[in-house]
């Protein structure tokens, strides 16, 4: 069914469709109504019309007729001819209105008055009647056809069109608020989805709509106080936790010798490494976005941090990239931890590149490692979640992709995964939108 998508378009085709039909309705009702007591004022009128015409005739003085005749078809278009037995009589059409027409004038005049609308090819309202019982000739007199053509009523249509388009702008304009205050609500909805706390919505109008921004503003208000007290109970227990791990690590320092200590060092930082990946996925990202963020600056400081660590990368640029809005410390987490992936669980070369493509920066980090299979690419996204095989060893808390999924979702972008270069390895890429506003969600689809 061809219909636009937009609620407001919608709703004022169905509520001109529903005005067309009400009017087309309404003239169909009128005419029926008005059929009956038309039809018998015609056919008293035509009634009368004969019997003064039989009257008239019958007392005017014979050298009178003439005359009559005449001034009866001047001033009235009313004419009378014989009846001939040879006359051709055109069948009535099949229409209510004549024959209702017919029923009333057979039963005011007699059963054996013929009435036709066309004799011998000449159109017009014909009737037969008698001069007197005695007489065996008929006559017929004949009325204008304008008598019996129902014109249409122009003046309650003109009426039904002022309504109609009355009625179609009130839809509009009650249309054009709800798909506001929707648009207004989805908009708010997609900034909850990316994280963000939208402006609280005007809790006006409408009961139904006031109450449901009241529960928008309500949830919207709980989640943040949620994030916000799930980041300072992780923020407490990330404490409580580093304490102990920094003194035991003195200890094992002091106390420790050779492989034991080198041991229980690298258990340490790989406790405290963990205990820091849950902190960045649970705390969310709060960070101001910068309205001209520099990804040039960003790639080098962060192919710089992996070089001076022992594991560089190789960064490929083409030209320089265009500055955009964004959050350059969560897109920084969002590489070290993609990098960090290659290192662990790909293999050399690692490259880090930027490219824009169709209003798009995409920010990519390709290892030549084994990949990953396609059909796990979206569990891979979820939290906790890790593979079986080598790219998932123990020591990972499988919310590295996650943490990259939602710095993604919070610039309004995406994140995807698909085979490095040359089919070999895993291609991870971070794609932001360069007008700082990303497409909705149903409206992306996955680079080919």
């Amino acid at each position: 069914m061809l219909l636009p998508r937009s609620l407001l378009a919608r709703t004022f085709i169905w509520a001109a469709f529903l005005v067309l039909l009400t009017n087309v309705a309404w003239m169909v009702i009128f005419r029926l109504a008005d059929a009956e007591p038309r039809s018998r004022a015609l056919a008293q009128l035509s009634a009368s019309a004969v019997n003064l015409a039989r009257v008239a005739l019958l007392t005017a003085a014979p050298e009178l007729r003439t005359a009559f005749l005449q001034e009866l078809s001047d001033s009235e278009g009313i004419r009378l001819l014989p009846r001939d037995a040879a006359d051709r009589i055109a069948p009535l059409p099949n229409d209510h209105f004549i024959r209702a027409i017919e029923a009333n004038i057979r039963q005011l005049l007699d059963d054996r008055t013929v009435f036709a609308l066309e004799v011998n090819g000449e159109p017009g309202l014909w009737i037969s009647f008698a001069m007197d019982v005695s007489e065996p000739d008929d006559f017929w007199l004949i009325l204008p056809m304008n008598r019996v053509e129902r014109n249409m009523p122009w003046l309650w249509l003109d009426w039904g069109i002022v309504v109609a388009f009355s009625s179609l702008g009130m839809a509009w304009v009650m249309a054009a608020r709800i798909s506001r205050q929707l648009r207004r609500m989805a908009l708010a909805t997609r900034q909850v989805g990316r994280g963000q706390t939208p402006q609280p919505l005007p809790e006006d109008g409408v009961e139904e709509w006031r109450r449901l921004a009241q529960a928008f503003n309500r949830m919207s208000h709980d989640l943040k106080h949620h994030e916000k007290e799930q980041a300072e109970i992780l923020a407490g227990i990330s404490h409580d936790l580093r304490t102990p791990l920094s003194r035991i690590r003195l200890e094992a320092e002091l106390s420790l010798q050779g492989a034991a200590q080198t041991g229980m060092v690298a258990d340490i930082e790989q406790m405290d490494a963990i205990i820091a990946q849950f902190l960045d996925y649970a705390r969310g990202e709060d960070e101001a976005v910068t309205p001209k963020g520099d990804p040039n600056a960003l790639l080098a400081a962060v192919a710089q941090h992996f070089a001076a660590i022992q594991r560089p990368v190789t960064l490929d640029v083409g030209k320089k990239l265009p500055l955009l809005p964004m959050k350059p410390h969560a897109v920084s987490r969002a590489l070290n931890n993609l990098i960090g992936n290659a290192w662990k669980y790909g293999a050399s070369p690692i490259i880090l590149s930027g490219v824009v493509r169709e209003g798009w920066l995409e920010l990519s980090v390709s290892d030549c490692g084994s990949g990953i299979p396609a059909s796990e690419v979206e569990r891979l996204k979820r939290p906790f979640t890790r593979l079986t095989s080598a790219r998932s060893e123990a020591s990972g808390t499988g919310l590295g992709f996650a943490i990259v999924e939602r710095i993604a979702t919070t610039h309004g972008g995406s994140f995807e995964l698909d085979p490095g270069p040359n089919g070999m390895g895993l291609r991870a890429t971070l794609r932001l939108p360069l007008s700082g506003a990303g497409r909705r969600a149903e409206d992306r689809a996955p680079r080919k």
